[in-house]
């Protein structure tokens, strides 16, 4: 991710990367490693040396490091810290991610990857097994939007500010209609709530969500009367 000079590289060269998704690893360390899973934890399947060019078939968040959560699928199916590799961009995608669904919201199912480590910081700056950090896994692997607690430069911090946060966040509409894939939001207790909208019956006037902590670091599913949230928001024009 740190942005340093490459002497010696031609311009077109360095369009080419671009292109095909091809940078750098930085000189921060002499190698970095690249594991099976976007942790610091899981094996060792490669290393890249200082100054090596690397193919970036997709990215995705995972493990924190040095306040880096994005990591970098290579050309090897191995993962990379983007601590590590000189993208030009700071905290943000540069190519597709991994598990992005597009306008699908996916499939209902308790995909959360922190559930053994409650009470931990999450990659998007959330603390684990809560409502907040299981919607910032979904808007970022089903959304494909790198979200954290700091997204478009404001705090969001719990459930329940939310809303303000997405009004001051540009291109972000926060409105009282649902729409799979969106977020729904309520502050009818002293955090407040989000849950991710997987479907919705226009007929009925229902959402079907999935939800984090309602029972206490469970995952559920439910399906509700809109009004039973306050507002539901729009990260994009397609959720």
């Amino acid at each position: 991710m740190k942005f340093t000079a490459m002497l010696g590289v031609s311009p077109m060269l360095l369009l080419l990367a671009s292109v095909v998704n091809g940078y750098y690893l930085n000189d921060l360390s002499e190698y970095a490693n690249c594991r099976a899973e976007p942790n610091t934890t899981s094996a060792v399947v490669k290393q890249f040396k200082a100054g090596e060019y690397i193919d970036i078939k997709c990215q995705v968040s995972g493990e924190r490091v040095f306040d880096y959560a994005i990591w970098d699928k290579t050309q090897d199916n191995c993962y990379l810290t983007d601590y590590y590799v000189d993208t030009g961009v700071s905290n943000n995608y540069v190519t597709k991610n991994c598990l992005y669904q597009g306008s699908n919201p996916g499939r209902v199912r308790d995909d959360y990857r922190y559930k053994n480590q409650c009470d931990e910081v999450d990659p998007w700056n959330y603390y684990i097994c809560q409502c907040v950090s299981f919607v910032a896994q979904r808007i970022n692997e089903r959304q494909g939007i790198y979200f954290t607690n700091r997204y478009k430069g404001n705090a969001w911090g719990n459930a329940n500010t939310w809303v303000e946060a997405a009004k001051n966040s540009t291109g972000v509409i926060v409105n009282t209609t649902p729409r799979k894939g969106c977020i729904a939001q309520h502050s009818r207790s002293k955090l407040g709530h989000v849950a991710w909208v997987h479907s919705v019956n226009h007929r009925r006037k229902t959402v079907t969500i999935e939800q984090y902590n309602v029972i206490p670091h469970k995952y559920s599913m439910e399906t509700v009367a809109w009004d039973a949230f306050d507002y539901y928001i729009h990260l994009d024009s397609k959720h």
